[in-house]
């Protein structure tokens, strides 16, 4: 895979993820941070992929074949947002005893990685998989509207 396609294709999964992870953070700010309701979270990706379909003019065989490749791998990450949530109240915790614990919160930092490491993982198992699905033309298109967007979203 070239350098060009996956760098387009990590954009727009992880900008895709990342909206997935902005609406859950906000969500939670409003309610607490109890899991998401998943068919808030189907609504949301719907909403988002349809926009996405718009941008790129995808097929319907592309909207067919992308749609479960944007849902699955939401729905795996859904669990790692939980067990980061759970490591920030561990940290919390360790931080409010008399004495901390340097081997605890090495240890705390540990799974964190790991835990970032299994998003990054799986965010590149639905790159290569995305991949296989759009034209050079859409990927073009949409690392050029990102190169737009960026700005807008806090990229520089």
């Amino acid at each position: 895979m070239n350098r060009l396609r996956r760098i387009t294709l990590a954009t727009m999964l992880g900008g895709l993820a990342a909206g997935v992870g902005f609406q859950a953070f906000a969500r939670s700010r409003r309610h607490g941070y109890g899991p998401i309701d998943p068919a808030d979270l189907e609504k949301r990706l719907d909403r988002m992929l349809k926009h996405f379909y718009v941008e790129i003019d995808a097929t319907e065989e592309q909207k067919q074949k992308l749609e479960p490749i944007v849902k699955q791998a939401a729905k795996e990450l859904m669990p790692l947002r939980e067990q980061l949530h759970a490591g920030r109240r561990e940290a919390i915790e360790l931080l409010s005893q008399d004495r901390v614990d340097p081997a605890a919160l090495e240890a705390l930092r540990a799974r964190k990685i790991q835990l970032a490491d299994d998003a990054s993982r799986r965010l590149t198992r639905a790159i290569a998989e995305a991949a296989d699905v759009l034209t050079p033309e859409q990927r073009k298109g949409l690392a050029a509207h990102i190169a737009r967007r960026r700005g807008h979203w806090g990229y520089a």
